[in-house]
């Protein structure tokens, strides 16, 4: 039929046939790139899990071994040498099979001795820094977030040296923190998903005594998967410097987020400097606007984050209503502290809490 058209509607008829020919070509070859990468992703994680479930049952049959010379103090020692040195004289294993690596596979096995609890998910890097965990719980904890998140090993080993665990029971009780990691319960409030101190170490910002407050922004706006991964749970991106009008003035909020398992908006203000009454009253008016202009009638009550380098918990207390609990003071560090240094924090916020009259930590 198309011989039979003049020849400006004929062309016009090849353009939008060849037209759709390619937007069905872009459609086809994008299907097929998502094939490949799936296929790909799960080949990966398939010799992953091989490899955990490998070194599994290598911790088996050294822990099996020990048991029949277990009337020697010295067997499973000599066991784990004999054994690494065999291997190592025999080329097609490499040196994946050391004293250490052994060793590790039969606290493996000691830790984890039931197959079916050995997570698929998660791959034997991220393992070796969970069984280099001696607290059950702790351990426990990593795990379940690891999976419920799908967190890399990067992640996941950021989690740990941050103290991400020992941050989260400054406001939290043991079992509630477990709870929630294990999907029991949800979490109520904002102190239940916060940590103390919050470290931006990622934001890979150079040290200088000061910081302007936009770079701090744009830093955290660059690096916003990180940041989100440091708020905690549930978080999602909403907006930067929203702009708030009321009538002629105009304000605008720093960063705006929203948590679906609080069902809430949270507005975060940035000081680079140490904290003052008036910041508090400034995030109270965005924490209010928002409550009574976007919050919809199903919605919780909007949280409000107030981050600073340095906060007097003194005036916090005094500068909220005794029942507030929205409006949070939460100090940052821009460096990821040594062990000693997060331990000194974490036991200083400790103190702040059995000093507080109401037995609440002031964020």
């Amino acid at each position: 039929m198309a011989e039979n058209l003049p020849t400006k509607e004929k062309a016009n008829t090849l353009t939008s046939a060849s037209s759709t020919t390619a937007c069905a070509s872009t459609a086809f070859v994008s299907e097929i790139r998502t094939i490949i990468d799936t296929a790909r992703n799960n080949a990966v994680r398939s010799v992953d899990f091989c490899r955990v479930q490998m070194y599994w049952n290598i911790g088996r049959r050294i822990f099996e071994e020990e048991q029949q010379g277990k009337e020697r103090a010295d067997y499973g020692t000599y066991l784990i040498k004999n054994l690494a040195a065999r291997l190592d004289l025999e080329p097609e294993y490499g040196s994946g099979f050391s004293v250490r690596q052994l060793e590790r596979s039969r606290q493996f096995y000691r830790l984890y001795p039931i197959a079916s609890a050995v997570r698929s998910q998660l791959n034997w890097s991220q393992y070796k820094m969970l069984i280099s965990i001696p607290d059950d719980d702790k351990r426990e904890y990593y795990e379940l977030e690891a999976v419920n998140n799908a967190w890399t090993g990067r992640e996941l080993e950021r989690q740990i040296n941050s103290m991400l665990y020992e941050r989260l029971l400054l406001s939290n009780d043991k079992e509630a923190v477990l709870a929630v990691a294990r999907k029991e319960r949800i979490p109520e409030s904002p102190l239940e998903l916060i940590k103390q101190p919050m470290v931006l170490e990622f934001l890979g910002l150079e040290r200088r005594d000061t910081y302007y407050e936009s770079d701090l922004e744009n830093a955290i706006i660059g690096h916003i998967a990180d940041f989100l991964l440091e708020m905690g749970k549930g978080f999602s991106f909403v907006a930067r410097q929203k702009r708030i009008l009321l009538e002629d003035d105009e304000f605008f909020a720093d960063l705006v987020f929203y948590n679906r398992l609080l069902r809430c908006f949270v507005v975060v203000e940035l000081k680079t400097q140490k904290l003052t009454h008036q910041d508090l009253g400034q995030l109270q008016m965005y924490v209010n606007y928002y409550d009574r202009y976007e919050k919809l009638p199903d919605e919780n009550p909007t949280i409000g984050i107030l981050l600073c380098t340095n906060k007097n918990d003194t005036v916090v207390r005094v500068s909220l209503p005794e029942n507030n609990k929205t409006i949070l003071a939460n100090e940052y560090q821009l460096y990821l502290p040594t062990q000693e240094q997060l331990i000194h924090a974490v036991d200083e916020a400790k103190q702040a809490l059995l000093q507080s009259p109401n037995g609440i930590l002031e964020h």
